[in-house]
């Protein structure tokens, strides 16, 4: 019995350096001090999610956002013009995520923010969840440290919107280029009847 709680209480302090170590690595936090993660660590969560568990659906209030501590996590959308009582809803793989990635993050500023895509432990994974009103207790007790974390934000928002607008801007040109060949099909056709 006294070795087990040996081992509980060394396996948490374990635990909580990983914990650490990994926010110290992270790209959001990466501007911080020692002592501004060290108190970071103590006001994130930590959840752990089943293989095949939903961490979130589409639609649902965004409450924050999270970090890949471990595992794999697909992101997942459903078209948003199929009424879910009439037939059924079909997914559309956006990404899988992997130690290190993070989603979520835009239910920090955003209000009110509901989820855009759902989320879906594909394996069994540990998640670092950073919610608002974590946020709005680090800028309420340290705004230096709060001014980093959404300077930091900020870029990596800035990054997704304009890798969003690339992405948007090729598609346009694809799509056009298509109605340019079927025109010109079709001018062909009309041509030779």
């Amino acid at each position: 019995m006294v070795q087990f709680l040996w081992e509980n209480v060394l396996r948490k302090k374990r635990d909580e350096n990983n914990v650490l170590s990994f926010l110290k690595k992270s790209f959001l936090f990466k501007d911080l001090t020692s002592s501004e993660v060290d108190f970071l660590a103590h006001i994130v969560h930590v959840r752990h999610f089943e293989a095949g568990e939903k961490i979130f659906t589409q639609g649902d209030p965004g409450v924050g956002m999270y970090l890949v501590f471990n595992g794999n996590i697909d992101i997942i959308m459903h078209d948003p013009s199929v009424e879910p009582r009439h037939s059924k809803i079909e997914e559309i793989f956006i990404t899988r995520l992997e130690k290190g990635d993070f989603f979520g993050e835009l239910s920090l500023i955003e209000d009110p923010s509901y989820r855009s895509a759902s989320a879906l432990s594909v394996t069994k994974s540990t998640l670092i969840g950073f919610f608002k009103p974590d946020l709005l207790q680090v800028i309420q007790r340290n705004p230096h440290t709060g001014n980093k974390i959404i300077l930091r934000l900020a870029e990596i928002l800035g990054k997704r919107l304009r890798e969003t607008t690339e992405k948007v801007t090729e598609l346009v040109t694809e799509l056009n280029q298509v109605k340019v060949a079927e025109k010109g099909k079709s001018s062909e056709k009309h041509f030779t009847s």
